[in-house]
């Protein structure tokens, strides 16, 4: 039999149609966050107790203990981002974007990841702009992807078009998340380890919510299908605003190369840390320079002030406290991005209290160009 779930911006929706009250929601949510936390987490105490017995551990098993950890602190994340769109505080900046161009560039962003895990991308994407924040379509994109790829057998369809009535731009996702021999078996579940409704659906689905944009989930034999709706397409009229009048009020803030003639300032000690901004930001079309010190980039400001400033967390203190402080204090309005030492972090400025975007080392090549797009769009 077919299972059909629809999920609506309004309140969430069991699998039987029936809707729960928000408690039942949130109780899933910690029930799922826990059982996928325990999994990595248990088997990490395993080996530290192996450790800890025998005073030895092979190259195998570390890289594997630090897999482990790294998979509990990605979904540790997740539920941190759970919480912040659910609080209700996230204020959002609503602009005019291109859809489809800024699937692309997330998805081109990624294509080392997806091609690593033997991932073929189809897309078929009409053109359409929207008005919604920036921040979280780039994070309601890459949501999209987690959950895509921790799933998807092979290929994963992508297709933009435009409904008829109403006239909404809409995202749909389609890919085989079984093999096609076992379309007959139940769809997964929590128990066997491989469940659709894990806590990046969860986070997918909140970040939907949060912007108002209806989700539906489809399940046909093996395969899974998603829409996401977009009510706020720009078309001749939307809500009373001519086109002129949005291109007064939204500016687009993603091109082929959104940042093309930006000027970055990069400040970091280590030479292999340059050389990964470097290759992260090649193809950008921006104008780079690099300092090693807080004090060289103090003589570089005074100069002329670039439009970001991306700086080693390692370089932080009160040089740089005082830095920033001169620079806010020109009245001009200047990125800053951290880059932190370890992991694969990327938390956009603004989210849960931080005053600069952060990127984690690991992520440099994959999220640094992305940091830059959002962090210099809400300058413009």
């Amino acid at each position: 039999m077919d299972m059909t779930e629809l999920d609506r911006a309004a309140a969430p929706a069991h699998q039987d149609g029936h809707e729960p009250d928000e408690r039942d929601h949130w109780r899933d949510v910690v029930n799922e966050l826990s059982a996928e936390m325990a999994t990595p987490l248990t088997s990490a105490l395993e080996r530290v107790t192996t450790l800890a017995g025998t005073g030895r551990i092979d190259r195998v098993s570390l890289r594997c203990l630090v897999e482990e950890l790294q998979k509990a602190r990605a979904i540790s994340i997740a539920g941190q981002q759970l919480g912040r769109l659910a609080s209700g505080r996230l204020r959002q900046t609503h602009e005019r974007l291109p859809l489809t161009q800024t699937l692309k560039d997330v998805l081109t962003q990624r294509t080392a990841e997806t091609q690593a895990r033997g991932i073929h991308i189809k897309q078929v994407l009409k053109p359409a702009d929207v008005i919604v924040d920036a921040s979280l379509l780039f994070s309601l994109f890459n949501a999209l992807l987690d959950w895509s790829l921790a799933h998807a057998q092979s290929t994963i369809d992508y297709r933009i078009d435009i409904k008829t009535w109403p006239t909404h731009a809409r995202l749909v996702s389609k890919f085989a998340y079984q093999p096609e021999d076992q379309a007959d078996l139940p769809p997964a579940t929590v128990e066997d380890g491989s469940p659709l409704d894990s806590i990046a659906w969860r986070l997918l689905e909140q970040t939907a919510w949060t912007m108002g944009l209806p989700i539906e989930r489809k399940i046909e034999g093996s395969h899974v299908t998603l829409s996401i709706e977009f009510p706020r397409t720009v078309s001749e009229q939307l809500e009373g605003l001519s086109i002129l009048e949005l291109d007064r009020g939204f500016a687009p803030s993603s091109r082929t190369k959104p940042l093309a003639g930006s000027h970055v300032l990069v400040v970091a000690s280590r030479r292999d840390v340059r050389v990964q901004v470097r290759d992260a930001v090649r193809n950008m079309g921006l104008l780079v320079d690099f300092v090693n010190s807080i004090e060289e980039a103090r003589d570089f400001c005074r100069s002329g002030l670039p439009h970001a400033i991306v700086v080693e967390a390692v370089l932080r203190g009160d040089r740089f406290n005082d830095l920033r402080h001169e620079v806010d204090s020109a009245g001009t309005e200047v990125v800053f991005i951290e880059i932190i030492e370890e992991g694969n972090a990327f938390e956009i400025s603004g989210f849960g209290g931080l005053s600069m975007a952060r990127v984690g080392r690991d992520a440099i090549l994959s999220s640094l160009p992305s940091a830059l797009m959002f962090e210099l769009s809400k300058t413009t």
